[in-house]
């Protein structure tokens, strides 16, 4: 087979930027050529981030976001292009995940809503898209995430043991991949094959949204904020002890039940506003090495990180130390930057689907099916 060139898009829950990533694929080969990142004017972020509750005339709000967000994808695929020196006719396909508004896979009737409409994409641009990845999971009774497992197995698949790949976006989300586990190229990837991936609970956003409300920073550089304070003991309690932590999985997750109104229900009294950031480092921390402890029953594994949580060095001090026994490094050191992971993923993932290959796994998201995922949008 012939090397095709895809782009995959993702924004993520802290709605900071778009990144858009070029990659090739060959075969078994996946490679990262380039990638730009647009940041989401502020007033575009308020309006996403208000879209994420329940608010006055929604539908028409979301319809022109829609159409703003489509918009602002395709200036940043294009401006990739041109950086490159590229033709759409180039590119097979852009593969874009669409900022999640809503993601509610737990409702009797269950659905997760991502916009930055895949028509307007595909005309702005001159290239097929692939989007909407999420819903044909769910009509199979699934999460609809997360999805990157199926991606980090793969290419980051070890040649022997076992492996953690951790992405502190947002939310955080894990996957364990084993050596024994083998991906067949063009059938369904089977329950046992022993990959394991869900989401475990608030990566970034809880520390984001805090530091934005009382400092008026979209996010806390370095854990500078968290390391000037102090753990308060009873609410990192509370929070590990929050139903979702504790429930087994498949589970997903999102701004939606992790936010401050949640947050809220935990603080007691009048805490200081950096001892509540320093408990919220610490509460992501600790639930992410009590999740690989769980998983690889406390034996050593290597663990790889990647989202933008890598940058915050603070947490990443607090995971090392929760971890003594782990190997712990970047997917930088496999061979993809931890920043770009992400819409890397959803690049491979509009190549199974334009390929009509699976992009779930079953047994990650609890589907009752593998499902080839997401719609194809023409130039």
């Amino acid at each position: 087979m012939k090397k095709e060139l895809y782009v995959g898009v993702m924004s993520g829950t802290s709605m900071d930027a778009i990144d858009a990533v070029l990659v090739s694929i060959a075969n078994n080969t996946f490679k990262t050529l380039a990638h730009h990142s647009n940041p989401i004017p502020k007033g575009l972020q308020n309006q996403l981030s208000s879209l994420c509750s329940p608010g006055e005339n929604e539908i028409e709000r979301c319809g022109q976001l829609d159409v703003l967000f489509a918009e602002l994808i395709a200036r940043t695929v294009n401006t990739l292009l041109k950086n490159e020196t590229l033709l759409p006719q180039d590119i097979t396909a852009i593969g874009s995940h669409g900022q999640t508004i809503r993601h509610h896979p737990d409702l009797p009737k269950p659905f997760s809503l991502q916009i930055g409409n895949p028509s307007i994409l595909a005309h702005n641009t001159g290239i097929t898209t692939v989007a909407d990845f999420r819903m044909a999971d769910i009509a199979a009774n699934g999460q609809g995430a997360p999805l990157v497992p199926a991606f980090h197995h793969s290419v980051f698949k070890p040649e022997k043991g076992f492996r953690a790949i951790i992405n502190i976006g947002g939310i955080a989300n894990i996957t364990i991949l084993n050596s024994s586990s083998i991906a067949p190229q063009n059938t369904a990837l089977k329950k046992e094959e022993e990959v394991i991936g869900y989401d475990i609970g608030p990566g970034n956003t809880l520390m984001d949204q805090w530091i934005l409300r009382h400092k008026n920073e979209p996010f806390d550089i370095n854990g500078c904020w968290a390391r000037s304070g102090q753990v308060i003991p009873s609410l990192l309690k509370h929070l590990l002890a929050d139903i979702f932590i504790k429930r087994p999985p498949p589970k997903s997750s999102g701004r939606e039940y992790f936010n401050l109104a949640w947050l809220n229900n935990y603080i007691e009294g009048q805490p200081k506003d950096e001892d509540v950031q320093r408990t919220l480092a610490e509460f992501t921390a600790q639930v992410l090495a009590n999740t690989i402890n769980h998983e690889t029953k406390n034996m050593s594994c290597d663990v790889f990180l990647c989202g933008g949580g890598v940058r915050n060095t603070f947490l990443r001090e607090r995971i090392d130390s929760l971890l003594p026994k782990n190997k712990i490094s970047t997917t930088c050191s496999l061979g993809i930057d931890a920043q770009l992971v992400e819409a890397a993923a959803f690049a491979w993932l509009a190549k199974q689907t334009l390929r009509r290959l699976p992009g779930n796994i079953q047994n990650v998201t609890g589907a009752h099916c593998s499902k080839i995922l997401g719609g194809i949008y023409l130039a």
